[in-house]
């Protein structure tokens, strides 16, 4: 028998009714959910229905289904904010508004960042200066900068802002990197960063931010009128 179309608002009263079954039993990202055909009993909807709600889930890293293995809570768990990850490519003065949003932010983050700062956002934010002078291929673990500087500012919603700016804009951001004239100093300018931020120099790590940051926008500005 084929399934009818779900009535208008099914999926998203499943996708509640998942998030308030991983709340109440209290799973933390890596824990197992029960399989599609007891959730589906569960919920008292068809294998298909229900499998649509995990697909919704899974594209904000709510949950995780891996295929031969089960479904697992993600990362994704403990958001506030979530990236679309349906956006359409920006055009280029939304580039610009992108690095532009980012210089509204960012320097105001280095500062807690500076002031909060622990011994692991520090090694975190070390590791993603090393990042930088390694090769992709290489299976070391490759960190954002700018993520890991909003990780340590100790404010959940200040790095949800920067990690889905990252994230849902990733194809922007790789742009943006190209787009960089000069990655010596871009480098450079990220360790003073660091430096800062290791020091607790709140008011330095903000000032060099928002220099990094003003540079970045000079040289997308340059690049994107060259190729208009």
């Amino acid at each position: 028998m084929t399934e009818a179309h779900p009535k208008p608002g099914l999926s998203e009263q499943l996708v509640e009714g998942l998030l308030q079954l991983i709340a109440e039993e209290r799973l933390a990202p890596g824990d197992s959910l029960p399989t599609v055909r007891v959730l589906a009993e569960r919920f008292s909807v068809t294998t298909p229905t229900i499998r649509e709600a995990l697909r919704r889930l899974q594209t904000t890293d709510a949950v995780r289904m891996r295929h031969g293995s089960g479904i697992y809570v993600g990362e994704g768990i403990h958001r506030t904010l979530m990236p679309n990850p349906n956006s359409a490519p920006m055009k280029d003065e939304l580039i610009l508004q992108l690095v532009a949003a980012r210089l509204t932010i960012e320097p105001g983050i280095a500062a807690l960042s500076a002031a909060n700062r622990t011994e692991e956002s520090l090694q975190r934010l070390e590791l993603a200066l090393d990042t930088a002078k390694r090769d992709r291929a290489d299976p070391g673990p490759h960190l954002n900068f700018h993520r890991e500087l909003a990780g340590g500012s100790g404010n959940q919603v200040l790095f949800e802002i920067v990690d889905s700016l990252l994230t849902a804009r990733g194809r922007e951001q790789k742009a943006l990197r190209a787009l960089i004239e000069d990655r010596k100093r871009d480098y450079e300018e990220h360790l003073a960063i660091y430096e800062a931020v290791r020091a607790g120099d709140a008011a330095r790590a903000e000032e060099l931010t928002r220099l990094h940051l003003e540079q970045l926008r000079t040289d997308v500005a340059r690049q994107l009128g060259r190729a208009g």
